[in-house]
């Protein structure tokens, strides 16, 4: 694996740090976001917060402005209130311990394992929606999450933690895709569901880890969300003029601030 994926990883800007911070966003970024799209993104987010301490002192509504185009704005939020947590409780310092890192805000099992992987090389597996399809097409079965882990962690080559993550999620993402072309991969020897014949049903599908596909985002309160705070990142409105439905959301989720007039602003 290391021998065919090295020579064809993808150039990508947050590969060439170990910055935890700059992994932290990168990782946050990519959740639910292209690749393509993030790229410029995340240096002009960077450039304004270039680490924990600069983002928790900006208000929240600097950093939902920053982040207006990349959608799910609780993200953002989320990686706002771990800047704060990280400034307030570890000096300013990402923490490096896989169980602290998952008590910050937003960051589940796969973010706390890139970090570790990404940013402090440590032997840890990671399992995105890439990796977790590989996993399942050479398991030859869908896999639950607990399953889908300890199949990674059985992997990873001691001493190549970073690599063999990087090689195995740009496998997953250039050629074990959803459409998959079997014939340029260095797995197809071992792979269960390729040796089957690729029989119906595909593994991968409904595998723990593996994504989706969305709904429509025309018409949908995601689009309704997002027009609200890109109205509001000109300053406040009069409530009045949104959707109360769509308002009283973002209110729940702390994306909005509500005063005594009525009318509504970014926090």
């Amino acid at each position: 694996m290391l021998a065919w994926g090295v020579p064809r990883l993808r150039e990508l800007p947050w590969r060439d740090t170990r910055d935890p911070w700059r992994i932290l966003v990168a990782e946050v970024m990519l959740q639910q976001t292209q690749v393509d799209r993030v790229v410029p993104r995340w240096r002009e987010f960077l450039d304004h917060f270039p680490d924990p301490t600069t983002c928790a002192d900006a208000p929240l509504g600097d950093v939902l402005r920053l982040w207006q185009g990349l959608g799910y704005p609780r993200r953002a939020r989320n990686l706002h209130s771990t800047a704060v947590v990280v400034r307030d409780l570890h000096d300013g310092t990402i923490p490096a311990d896989l169980d602290t890192l998952q008590t910050l805000p937003g960051i589940g099992p796969y973010t706390s394992r890139a970090l570790l992987a990404f940013a402090f090389e440590h032997d840890v597996a990671v399992v995105d929606t890439n990796i977790a399809r590989v996993l399942a097409r050479c398991a030859g079965e869908r896999l639950t999450a607990r399953r889908a882990q300890a199949a990674a962690d059985a992997l990873v080559p001691e001493g190549h933690g970073w690599v063999w993550n990087q090689v195995l999620m740009d496998l997953g993402a250039t050629v074990c895709r959803p459409s998959p072309r079997c014939e340029e991969c260095p797995l197809r020897g071992s792979c269960a569901w390729e040796m089957a014949g690729r029989s119906a049903p595909d593994p991968s599908v409904g595998s723990a880890g593996v994504s989706t596909r969305q709904a429509p985002y025309e018409g949908s309160d995601r689009q309704a969300r997002g027009q609200v705070l890109r109205a509001l990142g000109h300053g406040a409105r009069p409530g009045g003029e949104f959707d109360r439905r769509i308002v009283d959301s973002l209110l729940a989720d702390g994306l909005v601030a509500e005063s005594a007039d009525g009318s509504v602003s970014l926090p």
